[in-house]
C-alpha cells in the first residue's frame, strides 16, 4: 500500500513504524536522471534519517538507502552477471544504522534482492524466487555484539 510522506513521518515521530517500510521518494525527491536532482534528493534522505535517528524505534532500524539502478550506468568495474531480466547492477547503497558496522566498505557482490534476502532471514520467511533465494544477505554490514 503507498501512502503520502506525511504519514511516514507521523509514524517515525510516534515511533508506530511498521517492522518492515519501503520509502519510494516521488516528485523533486526523485533522484532517477529527468526526474528531480541529487542535492534535493540527498537533502530529502538526510531528512528521513534524521527523523529516524530521533524516533523511539532509532534502537532497532536499519536504514538501506540505495538507488533503482544508478541511472543506468556504473564505474570502472562491469556489473554481474544477470538472470533472464539482464545483467546485475551496481547500485550504490548506503546503510544506515546503530548496528551498521562504522567506517566498513563492503566488497560482498549483493542484489538489489540481497535487501529481500535479508529481510526474509530476519523475520524467517522463505525465498519469494530464485533470484532472492540465491542472493547473499546484508549481514556482513552489520555488527549486532
Amino acid at each position: 500500500m503507498t501512502k503520502p510522506f506525511e504519514d511516514l513521518k507521523s509514524a517515525i515521530a510516534s515511533g508506530n513504524l511498521p517492522a518492515v517500510a519501503f520509502y519510494k521518494p516521488v516528485g523533486r525527491y526523485n533522484e532517477h536522471p529527468g526526474y528531480g536532482d541529487l542535492a534535493t534528493g540527498d537533502a530529502h534522505v538526510a531528512e528521513i534519517i534524521g527523523l529516524l535517528q530521533q524516533s523511539p524505534n532509532w534502537k532497532d532500524i536499519a536504514v538501506i538507502v540505495t538507488a533503482d539502478e544508478n541511472g543506468g550506468s556504473w564505474d570502472s568495474v562491469a556489473p554481474p552477471p544477470g538472470d533472464r531480466w539482464g545483467p546485475g547492477l551496481r547500485v550504490p547503497t548506503l546503510i544506515v544504522s546503530p548496528y551498521a558496522k562504522r567506517g566498513f566498505v563492503d566488497h560482498t557482490v549483493y542484489d538489489t534482492t540481497s535487501i529481500l534476502k535479508t529481510i526474509e532471514l530476519r523475520f524467517d520467511l522463505p525465498p519469494l524466487a530464485t533470484r532472492d533465494a540465491r542472493a547473499a544477505d546484508l549481514r556482513n554490514a552489520f555488527d549486532f555484539n
